[in-house]
């Protein structure tokens, strides 16, 4: 059983996602912790209503992201987590914290990296035209929203979308392959080649997806 410290600073839907998918029997992950640096966090309130420890660290609490990243590793570490998951963790971390934590971090990102990448993703990807727009799950290294992709779905960018009806579809996605990310990790499925996740046994779809649809 894979054990999973999760990092949020909001409203915790994909730390729900997670939460749902270790309900199910045959998941091979369990949440053993949950950090916010946020003390109101929404998200606390799901983790402690399903029973999971959590643990306030405010980053406003320290003289720099140093320290505060050391405070987080150790309370990690006292869980006994293998994996941290970062979900709408609003904080930059240090190249230590990252370097401490190499392939053993993951994060979930609202677009189709290595496309819009930082914030306001929904909002430049309707002001852009663009016709697709998705999420990324992936390792997390020093550069911003970068680092081995593990699993990415898409969604059709539509011609009365604005940026809320975006976020809404694409946020529909990412519930989805959070989990999957994580169960393939804990299977054993992922290995990072040459900084390209390589998954095991896995396959990719066939066809095309093309928006404008009818013309």
């Amino acid at each position: 059983m894979l054990k999973l410290a999760v990092l949020i600073s909001g409203r915790g839907s994909n730390l729900q996602a997670l939460i749902d998918a270790g309900k199910k029997k045959d998941y091979p992950a369990e949440i053993v912790l949950v950090i916010s640096n946020v003390a109101g966090a929404p998200g606390l309130a799901r983790a402690k209503k399903a029973g999971i420890p959590t643990e306030v660290i405010s980053h406003k609490a320290f003289a720099g992201r140093e320290p505060f990243d050391a405070m987080m590793t150790k309370a990690i570490e006292a869980s006994g987590a293998d994996l941290v998951c970062l979900a709408g963790f609003m904080r930059l971390l240090t190249d230590e914290f990252i370097a401490h934590w190499r392939d053993r971090l993951i994060n979930i990102h609202p677009s189709l990296l290595p496309a819009f990448k930082g914030l306001n993703v929904h909002e430049r990807v309707v002001e852009t035209g663009a016709r697709f727009t998705g999420c990324t799950v992936h390792f997390v290294r020093p550069e911003m929203d970068t680092g081995p992709i593990i699993a990415q779905a898409v969604v059709p960018v539509r011609p009365d979308d604005d940026a809320d009806t975006v976020a809404a579809r694409v946020l529909e996605q990412e519930h989805k392959i959070y989990p999957m990310a994580v169960k393939l990790i804990a299977e054993g499925r992922v290995r990072v080649v040459n900084e390209v996740a390589v998954i095991d046994g896995a396959t990719a779809p066939t066809g095309a997806l093309i928006n404008p649809g009818k013309v």
